[in-house]
């Protein structure tokens, strides 16, 4: 099969500690600035440190070193250390970190996997070389969760019956690396007592496809992350459409925590026949409802 166009990914080098660096995708970030004051938040988690005003909004800052189990910084630190104003899941979070380094610019085939020993709890979703440093990609979506656990709870759906049973009657193949994003993926589908198959990275996802292919029971609907080490959402939905007569083509569902109407404008150019932002069950499950019509 043909690779797709090239689709250079930035990441964005900060510091939680004086060691290894960690790297965020630029897609993510508002704005870069200096540490401010902020106003205490009553009874929130122990990360949040506060709230400060961003373009007119109160913005939560969230301590990223405390949040995934490193010590917080100190009154001293953060006089010195920045805030990276995110968009993420359709609000906007600041993280608060011991320094940024630069902007460096890598392809998702060249992020490898974090090792599986660092188990299902570590804030990881890739590693990438540079300068001879292994640069640690952040799971967001897990740390928010911890941070914010009722985030990860989705609110009841409710479809008519024949619906239910038309999602019943559907192969459908959910691809995410981020195991908090799996999980809403499959509650989702879970609640309505509907199957599905899922993997981890779009390599396995393209095998699977192949594999349901010969069985004769191709996937219909694909339901995929766009950023994921190997094979990223992008590139999986160019190869499923390049395939030709090896695929019976699938109703294709970019799922992403990206905000950005560039990513989605991309989705539409390597083939994706709709781009989401993470997550709304009922705004998924309605998608998944029109591929149906489609395929």
């Amino acid at each position: 099969m043909a690779e797709g166009t090239k689709h250079p990914q930035k990441l964005l080098l900060f510091y939680l500690t004086n060691q290894r660096p960690f790297g965020l995708g630029t897609l993510k970030i508002r704005e870069i600035m200096p540490f401010v004051p902020l106003t205490r938040l009553p009874h929130s988690h122990s990360a949040v440190i506060g709230t400060m005003s961003f373009r007119g909004s109160a913005v939560p800052v969230i301590d990223m070193a405390a949040a995934v189990g490193y010590p917080p910084l100190t009154e001293d630190e953060r006089k010195t250390a920045s805030i990276i104003v995110t968009d993420i899941q359709r609000q906007e979070i600041g993280f608060l970190v011991r320094s940024v380094r630069k902007i460096i610019e890598t392809e998702w085939k060249e992020v490898l996997p974090p090792p599986r020993s660092l188990g299902d709890k570590a804030f990881i979703t890739g590693l990438v070389n540079f300068e001879d440093q292994i640069v640690q990609l952040l799971d967001v979506e897990l740390l928010l969760a911890r941070v914010y656990p009722e985030s990860i709870n989705p609110r009841e759906v409710v479809l008519t019956d024949v619906q239910r049973e038309i999602l019943k009657g559907l192969n459908i193949l959910l691809v995410d690396d981020s195991q908090v994003a799996r999980k809403q993926l499959s509650d989702a589908l879970d609640s309505k007592d509907v199957s599905y198959f899922v993997t981890t990275n779009g390599r396995d996802a393209l095998d699977l496809m192949l594999n349901a292919d010969r069985d004769g029971k191709p996937i219909n609907i694909l339901v995929s992350d766009i950023e994921m080490p190997g094979l990223d959402g992008y590139e999986l939905t160019f190869n499923v459409r390049d395939s030709g007569n090896a695929l019976k083509q699938p109703y294709i569902i970019l799922h992403t925590s990206l905000n950005s109407e560039m990513s989605v404008s991309y989705a539409k150019q390597v083939g994706a026949d709709e781009a989401l932002t993470k997550f709304d069950a009922e705004e998924l499950l309605h998608a998944i409802l029109r591929g149906a019509e489609q395929v």
